[in-house]
């Protein structure tokens, strides 16, 4: 037997080395700093201010806020958020619910108290939805004769006619006028509101316009839009996801966005916190010195 031919030896295949890149990390949810100041830790010296606010004017005893937006987006909660910061507690003054139906039914004024019992200078009007799941909200002809002072106290709302008859009045008093228009919306459903809603609003935000009225945007429930708000409320204004939708709003209603305030309300607390006091007061400053400043443009 020949001897054995031995087995040609077969190159190793070249290997083809790919450099590998990682993929840039997410964009941080938040600003390295606050785009707006806020006095945390003064929530006493802020509520001080507003149990002292004086009108510019004798001649009425208060300045009255109109409050409207969706149903279920916490009007009434606001209100009744409000009262709980002054009243260092959890009250139930405005009926509040979220089941799709509007809870208010009837044009009611609320009143904030002071310490002594007295009531501070400025009152509120919730007034029904504008858009139900039945939809059945209320007519908008109803919340342009509201702003006028046209509506009586303790009117029933009726989403198929408007206020008329002894409901409705000829000769308003100033302490019946509207002095700021305030919209509540929530902020999960900014991006949801349909055309119809939007149409209503700028609706009545141009008959508001037309008396020069200040307008305000409270955009509610921001701790269930975003994380790092639900974790720390302080983080409202470091929040890039609170910062776009409240620009969102901006867009949408034509408000600039030093009138919008990102806000949550009490719902599910046996307790006032004074950081979530001082984000609904800080709101409320704005909104009484704007009715304010409405009410001494009006007797200039």
């Amino acid at each position: 037997m020949g001897a054995s031919e031995s087995t040609p030896v077969q190159p190793s295949p070249t290997r083809i080395y790919h450099s590998y890149t990682p993929p840039p990390p997410p964009p941080s949810p938040e600003y390295d700093t606050p785009w707006r100041a806020m006095p945390w830790g003064k929530k006493y010296a802020l509520e001080e201010k507003l149990r002292n606010f004086k009108l510019n004017t004798t001649d009425v005893k208060f300045v009255r806020i109109l409050i409207v937006g969706q149903v279920g987006a916490g009007k009434s909660s606001f209100i009744n958020s409000i009262n709980d910061a002054f009243q260092e507690r959890i009250t139930s003054g405005a009926l509040a619910g979220s089941c799709g139906t509007s809870f208010t039914k009837k044009y009611q004024t609320h009143h904030i108290k002071g310490k002594d019992g007295s009531r501070l200078p400025f009152v509120f009007n919730d007034i029904m939805g504008l858009e139900c799941e039945d939809g059945k909200g209320i007519c908008v002809d109803d919340i342009i004769s509201a702003l006028k002072g046209l509506i009586e106290e303790g009117y029933n709302f009726n989403p198929l006619h408007r206020a008329s008859g002894k409901y409705s009045k000829h000769k308003p008093r100033v302490s019946d006028q509207t002095f700021c228009l305030v919209n509540v919306l929530d902020a999960n459903k900014v991006s949801l509101m349909d055309q119809n809603f939007i149409k209503k609003m700028i609706r009545i935000r141009e008959a508001a316009s037309e008396y020069n009225l200040p307008q305000v945007i409270i955009m509610t429930k921001v701790d269930e839009l975003c994380p790092l708000v639900k974790k720390d409320i302080r983080m409202v204004y470091t929040s890039k996801k609170i910062k776009e939708k409240m620009q969102e709003c901006s867009n949408a209603l034509g408000i600039p966005m030093s009138h919008i305030f990102p806000v949550k309300n009490y719902h599910e607390e046996t307790d006032t916190i004074d950081d979530i006091d001082l984000l609904i007061l800080k709101a409320l400053d704005q909104i009484v010195n704007l009715a304010n400043d409405q009410l001494e443009n009006q007797n200039s």
